[in-house]
């Protein structure tokens, strides 16, 4: 494993508007994530997670600080090279899935690998093989609407470790799950995590964080608390807790 963080992010400060209308959403945010560490942010509404989530998938830039993904100062990146880390090192899972709509679960997965420029014989074995880790090998052509919550969620995570990124980034994965779907989803991510993927969750749920091997919790856009974590819950325990 390497010494460098895979991520480092540095006195990070995020303000919107201006004079009497700013708002301080981070404050001076250092954080270190080690290559194949399991993580969870956690915070109340407005606490920061949301917009630190953001500025670590490259979605957003801070105003102040420096961010280092694999050593790279991300500041330094044009919007190409933006586009290639969000595409294949940062595999994305949303609360809302974000899933298209009419499109079977296999061109949804398929897709990163399309803007990727993979070839098609490729792109179909990779897509196959994704949505197969998660357990939908037999719902391949079912679009969204024909999958329940949690099997919407896992090709959502299917799509996003297609391209094979070193780092998944999860904001309330579980938030529109229930107890069962939960931990179905949460068993991938502690999967994901054994095959020695960077875990990233963002999430306002105990026994969500619960999971992770270490928890830093935000308040007011600032750092209250960093701690690891002996281990991970198994699911019945995640499942009893909601």
């Amino acid at each position: 494993m390497s010494d460098t963080p895979v991520i480092a992010l540095r006195d990070i400060t995020k303000t919107y508007g201006e004079s009497a209308t700013t708002v301080h959403a981070l404050r001076g945010v250092s954080i270190d994530i080690a290559h194949g560490e399991y993580l969870a942010i956690m915070g109340a509404s407005g606490s920061g997670k949301s917009t630190l989530m953001h500025i670590i998938g490259c979605l957003d830039q801070p105003t102040d600080g420096q961010y280092f993904l694999d050593g790279v100062p991300v500041a330094t990146l044009d919007s190409f090279a933006l586009g290639v880390v969000r595409n294949r090192k940062i595999g994305f899972v949303f609360q809302s899935f974000n899933l298209i709509p009419r499109t079977t679960a296999f061109a949804n997965v398929e897709l990163p690998l399309v803007y990727a420029g993979v070839k098609k014989a490729e792109r179909r074995e990779r897509a196959r093989s994704a949505l197969e880790s998660v357990g939908l090998g037999d719902r391949l052509d079912h679009t969204p609407n024909q999958l329940s919550g949690g099997q919407q969620q896992r090709v959502a995570i299917a799509r996003a470790i297609v391209t094979n990124p070193s780092i998944v980034l999860a904001d309330e994965p579980t938030g529109a799950l229930d107890s069962e779907s939960t931990a179905e989803v949460l068993d991938r991510f502690d999967g994901l995590h054994r095959e020695g993927r960077t875990v990233i969750v963002i999430t306002h749920e105990h026994d969500v964080a619960e999971r992770a091997a270490r928890v830093i919790r935000l308040r007011d856009g600032a750092v209250i608390e960093d701690v690891r974590q002996s281990g991970h819950l198994p699911s019945s325990r995640v499942g009893a807790q909601r």
